[in-house]
């Protein structure tokens, strides 16, 4: 398993991901914008940290069985929720990976 942060690699990742969601096109376009400016690059990073999380978090709640008193709206809105944590978590710099990204992203310019 190789984990390097690189142009090969991350476009790799944003290749597979870009199968699931049209968010992800759009990541992906900002991403290989040479021209962006810091700001805008540490954005793209964030949303694709944060879009990465989501995915994360959706595929981990298929791993929990379901239950009885399964919360109705839980289901109407996990998805949201799920959202939302991504976001916090990416613009808190919890995790760091959108750091890792833009400076792999800035040594490669």
């Amino acid at each position: 398993m190789n984990i390097s942060i690189g142009t090969n690699s991350l476009n790799s990742i944003v290749a597979t991901i870009a199968n699931d969601s049209g968010k992800a096109e759009n990541l992906k376009a900002k991403l290989s914008n040479r021209q962006a400016s810091d700001e805008e690059l540490m954005e793209a990073c964030k949303s694709f940290e944060a879009y990465l999380l989501e995915q994360v978090f959706e595929h981990m709640k298929k791993t929990i069985p379901e239950s009885e008193d399964e919360n109705p709206y839980l289901d109407q809105f996990g998805g949201i929720l799920y959202q939302e944590y991504a976001k916090k978590i990416s613009d808190n710099q919890s995790l760091g990976i959108a750091g890792m990204l833009y400076e792999a992203m800035k040594r490669n310019t």
